[in-house]
């Protein structure tokens, strides 16, 4: 299942037509009433909810998590870490009724897609983070991810992993290159191409291809791309929209070429090295999945202690060797440069990984879904995508 995909009809609508039921002001949570009473300094635990294998795990028992172990050794404070976060919309409905009810989640570190993120920050759900006790953060973090929209400054976010929404395609079987996002509509790619199906992870990539800068795009810029996705689904040039599923559609060939993300292909090069990822030349969206501390945690100093050590260089490019996906933290580059395994190593020079400027320079952050727009421009996304 993907940890950016399933957003759905009544993922992104019903969770607004929740809050707006009971009435957004009644969910947000003012500054004063988001911190609770924290227990780090005589209680050395924490809650961590993650996703599934987004985490390095020991060679020879999987149930082990060497950087966790190591934190733990290092600090005395042992991790409850939990693989529950299968979905995002999912996990909003799971956690909001205790934070619009101003009561604790149990939890006291949590990653989700940056566009969930956005609707916490404006919620008023996640607490605003110590950067004196975050050195390595302050010092590491990707420039390029510092201040989202939805987050300026980074204050109440920390990316866990980062990656890129572009193109794969299997340039043996196509016999020629991809380099824009208009190639996907060729006439020899009728049935043969799939788009991402959530709106979240689609309409940045499409709207780039059509010139847009997708860090201020507009209503018009929407409906735009809707029509022209429309008019390709009725000439049956797409094939179908997907989830993680287009990764079986693109290994078996019934695709030649399709929307992907980055993480997902560096897997399946090592399968298939026929296949390809490009990021096209009119740029391809930048997105992360971002560690938060929601309100009355009872242990924010602990987590930020942790989000803090995943910024050490040598641990996040331990984690990266793992995860595969774009990593927020470039100076690991350096490290993985130095090992002495040529495979990891060879890490050290994925683009996927470390980004070049070249392709940093035809990357960006797209402007979040307004919640006012969410529901209107969900219901019509839906509509051509057929959920």
């Amino acid at each position: 299942m993907s940890r950016r995909s399933l957003l759905r009809a009544f993922g992104a609508g019903a969770a607004g037509a929740t809050l707006a039921g009971c009435g957004v002001p009644a969910a947000y949570v003012q500054p004063g009433d988001r911190a609770g009473r924290d227990f780090s300094a005589t209680d050395h635990t924490l809650r961590f909810a993650n996703w599934p294998l987004y985490i390095d795990t020991d060679d020879e028992d999987e149930s082990k998590r060497p950087t966790l172990d190591t934190f733990t050794e290092r600090t005395g404070i042992s991790v409850g870490y939990t693989e529950e976060i299968n979905d995002n919309d999912e996990f909003f409905g799971k956690i909001s009724p205790a934070l619009m009810n101003h009561q604790q989640t149990g939890r006291d570190l949590i990653v989700i897609s940056d566009w969930m993120a956005a609707r916490f920050v404006r919620l008023g759900w996640v607490q605003e983070m110590d950067r004196t006790e975050q050195p390595n953060v302050a010092k590491y973090l990707d420039p390029q991810l510092r201040s989202p929209a939805f987050d300026q400054g980074r204050m109440h976010s920390v990316p866990w992993q980062s990656g890129i929404t572009g193109i794969a395609y299997n340039r043996k079987k196509l016999g020629r290159e991809i380099k824009h996002t208009s190639d996907l509509w060729a006439d020899d790619l009728r049935g043969k191409v799939t788009l991402l199906s959530g709106l979240d992870e689609s309409f940045a990539l499409l709207m780039q291809g059509n010139g847009v800068d997708i860090t201020r795009w507009t209503r018009d810029d929407f409906y735009t791309t809707c029509d022209q996705v429309e008019k390709l689904v009725k000439k049956k040039h797409i094939r179908r929209f997907t989830g993680n599923d287009y990764i079986k559609d693109l290994s078996t060939g019934d695709v030649l070429a399709c929307q992907a993300y980055s993480g997902d292909v560096i897997q399946l090069q090592a399968d298939n090295p026929e296949i390809e990822f490009v990021v096209p030349e009119e740029g391809a969206e930048l997105w992360a999945e971002s560690l938060m501390i929601p309100n009355l945690a009872r242990h924010k100093r602990n987590a930020e202690k942790l989000i803090d050590y995943y910024y050490e260089p040598e641990v996040a490019a331990e984690l990266a060797t793992w995860v595969n996906y774009v990593c927020p933290v470039p100076a690991a580059r350096e490290v993985l440069a130095s090992a002495k395994d040529e495979e990891t190593a060879a890490l050290a020079e994925d683009p996927l990984i470390f980004p070049d400027d070249a392709m940093r320079a035809r990357l960006a952050i797209a402007r979040d879904i307004t919640s006012e727009e969410r529901t209107e421009f969900a219901k019509k996304w839906n509509s051509i995508v057929g959920l």
